[in-house]
């Protein structure tokens, strides 16, 4: 099935009411954006522990000498055996960002309840170089909504994206994205957290697809994303010269 097909001139007609639209999405995205910016911050008094490849270290750790740190609440559970395909599909897009984000005083990690060894194999499967670490034992995924005990999922509700839902609608592990803010006092500020769709925008194959001729051609949210190493060949469109 193929979209109506025109003359140049419709088309530009056509063409030229989609961008106002999209001037519209630009204008309505730095102002959601100055929203963000402009929110409260709430002072994280407890003490956070991770395991990282050097160590033990506390959430103000984690920031490695920068005052902006984004944590990636990355779908890996202490019994998974791979990490979630759509959390896969998001990270593959991070290292080649990590040199522009430090530069820009912004720490990216990941975070998953998975103990640090499997982390660690995952992540040479993938063959990723951002820095991952686990929150095993500690409240953190708990506290940050991103991870829901036996208990919880028993319970009428859970609070996922700042809402209460259906546990036939959670899991065990969920995805999400979180922003902190340390200070020259070494005090540590939650700032921002965004779940399920949210960090959507950190999606660049997405953002692509979209201005493809079949945009991102799904049934449902991403059911065409596998990890990178287990995508079959995609058959070829005919061609002449074959």
């Amino acid at each position: 099935m193929q979209n109506e097909v025109v003359s140049r001139e419709q088309w530009l007609e056509a063409r030229r009411a989609l961008l106002l639209k999209e001037k519209e999405a630009t204008r309505l995205r730095d102002s959601v954006n100055a929203a963000r910016l402009a929110l409260p911050w709430v002072r994280v008094d407890k003490d956070y522990i991770f395991d990282t490849p050097e160590g033990r270290k506390s959430l103000a750790g984690l920031f490695d000498g920068r005052s902006q740190l984004l944590i990636y609440h990355f779908m890996l559970g202490p019994d998974w055996d791979a990490g979630c395909p759509g959390c896969s599909f998001l990270c593959d897009h991070v290292d080649g960002a990590l040199p522009h984000l430090n530069h820009h005083d912004v720490t990216w990690v990941a975070v998953s309840r998975a103990p640090l060894d499997k982390i660690a194999a995952y992540k040479r499967r993938m063959g990723w170089k951002f820095p991952w670490v686990s929150s095993f034992g500690s409240d953190f995924n708990f506290d940050y909504h991103v991870s829901f005990s036996p208990e919880d999922l028993a319970k009428d509700k859970v609070l996922y994206n700042f809402t209460a839902i259906e546990p036939a609608e959670a899991h065990d592990e969920l995805p999400g994205l979180s922003a902190f803010y340390r200070n020259d006092k070494g005090e540590v500020f939650h700032t921002y957290s965004s779940y399920a769709r949210g960090p959507e925008e950190l999606i660049g194959t997405l953002m692509i697809l979209d201005r493809a001729p079949k945009g991102r051609n799904e049934d449902s949210t991403m059911n065409f994303v596998r990890r990178h190493d287990e995508y079959e060949e995609a058959p070829k469109a005919p061609s002449c010269c074959h």
